[in-house]
């Protein structure tokens, strides 16, 4: 379906697109809110089989194509707040302008399960995109936001609420989530962000 090719099938010498899912590297982090981007990269690996293990540009990678569309399949290794730096680093290399700069991450605003596709946009006070937007100069690339739900009363700090684990049953919804946005995204390659925003916004 999605025409998976390894690195030395391709007849193009450069990267298309940039897929980014943001987070925070380490065991600490794993299954947080904020790695709600990791987590969408590692399913579609999984279900596209394909490993992002290789250490370039500051990030975990994969060189793949997706439909005829050679794809850089990365996970910054900067930290979250730094993630602008490893985008910036593979896009100079490999002159990919930012409207072929895709970054999936989470979004305090969104319910669990809910998820929102926008072609540009303000950073909405998300650090990561803010690092990203400062080291492109431009706030001109599509986004795919994953809700990872609101900061209940009780907790104090944001913080520590986006830094908190997922609920079993909320990991189970995200799995769904990262299902839509895995069969959704070729659409997005192919340009087709209206059809997309209609099948995964929600």
């Amino acid at each position: 379906m999605f025409g998976i090719k390894k690195k030395k099938e391709f007849a193009s010498s450069g990267a298309e697109y940039l897929i980014v899912g943001l987070g925070n590297p380490g065991d600490k982090y794993e299954f947080t809110r904020h790695n709600a981007g990791f987590m969408c990269v590692d399913f579609l690996a999984d279900k596209l089989d394909f490993k992002v293990n290789k250490l370039k540009y500051k990030s975990l990678l994969a060189d793949v194509d997706i439909k005829g569309h050679r794809c850089l399949i990365m996970k910054p290794q900067t930290f979250m707040n730094n993630s602008g730096e490893a985008v910036r680093d593979a896009a100079q290399f490999y002159k990919i302008p930012p409207e072929n700069i895709i970054v999936i991450y989470d979004d305090i605003s969104l319910d669990v399960g809910k998820i929102r596709v926008r072609r540009k946009g303000s950073d909405g006070g998300h650090n990561g995109i803010k690092s990203i937007i400062y080291h492109l100069n431009s706030d001109n690339f599509p986004r795919i936001k994953v809700g990872v739900g609101k900061k209940p009363a009780e907790w104090e700090n944001l913080a520590d609420w986006v830094l908190s684990r997922f609920t079993n049953d909320e990991l189970k919804t995200l799995h769904d989530v990262a299902e839509k946005v895995c069969k959704n995204l070729p659409l997005m390659l192919d340009g087709k962000i209206d059809e997309a925003m209609n099948r995964m916004n929600g």
